[in-house]
């Protein structure tokens, strides 16, 4: 009599626990959804008409030097729209403007948060800049869409220079926006001298005036000025005629990128001691 032994099925594998890198990608997307969302409630929740204010503000700008400067030129610099020449200046500008402020105040915004080891500070910064990027890019899209629709702008307007000075002007924002928040973090009057070096870069941003217009001292000052050099990418996709020969994208580019490394590295080396302050 044969005897028979039973087949037993072969072992299967152990499990693989997930990685803590994989599950740490996890928490942080819900930790920066979560934080975007608390700022999108207090920022615009709190107040009535909290999210039309964002598009308003920008568009009261563009109109008051819009009007203010048809009563004194007859015509502005580029094209024939006052509308359009100073809104190709002032959105990047204020893109970069609104992404620096709030990302130097992130580490403070969000301090009783980053308490919590769930909660890190580079979470705080991604979480700002996010919102920030977004509604700029908005704000931009809408009040462009509608300037173009009421001025009836008839030269064809390149997409990648417009793409591109965007980019160039969150990259700039969040550089300048890290290093300011250790500097704010480690000396609070820094925001006072900041405030007060920066009151006249609205008008040496570009944003009145073209690279072209100033004298040879002013130009060779001012290149030196990132945002010029934005602002002057940024209207080169709406005047197909405007070549701004000045502008290097290479030369914002690493700026942006110095500024961003060297803000990491100081908020990797300061951030304890900003938090227990």
């Amino acid at each position: 009599m044969i005897r028979t032994t039973p087949l037993t099925p072969p072992a299967l594998p152990p499990a693989q626990q997930p990685s803590g890198k994989h599950r740490r990608h996890f928490a942080t997307s819900r930790t920066v959804a979560a934080l975007v969302l608390r700022e999108m409630s207090t920022r615009y929740g709190r107040t009535p008409g909290g999210y039309l204010w964002s598009i308003l503000e920008p568009l009261a700008a563009i109109l008051f030097l819009s009007i203010g400067f048809s009563l004194v030129i007859r015509s502005p610099s580029l094209g024939t729209s006052f509308l359009l020449f100073y809104a190709t200046g002032f959105l990047p500008f204020n893109l970069y403007q609104s992404i620096s402020n709030t990302t130097a105040r992130a580490i403070t915004y969000s301090k009783p948060l980053l308490k919590f080891p769930a909660v890190t500070w580079v979470d705080a910064v991604s979480a700002r800049f996010l919102l920030n990027s977004l509604s700029g890019i908005l704000v931009t899209f809408v009040l462009i869409t509608g300037i173009l629709a009421v001025i009836d702008h008839r030269a064809g307007m390149e997409l990648p220079p417009t793409v591109q000075a965007m980019a160039l002007a969150m990259l700039l924002g969040l550089g300048v926006g890290t290093v300011n928040c250790v500097l704010l973090g480690l000396y609070p009057l820094w925001e006072i001298a900041w405030s007060v070096i920066t009151r006249p870069l609205f008008i040496a941003s570009g944003i009145l005036f073209l690279y072209e217009e100033l004298p040879p001292l002013a130009q060779q000052i001012l290149w030196y000025n990132p945002l010029f050099h934005i602002s002057g990418l940024m209207r080169t996709g709406f005047y197909p005629s405007y070549t701004a020969s000045y502008v290097s994208i290479i030369y914002v580019l690493l700026v942006s990128l110095a500024l961003l490394t060297l803000g990491l590295i100081l908020m990797g080396r300061y951030h304890r001691d900003i938090l227990n302050r």
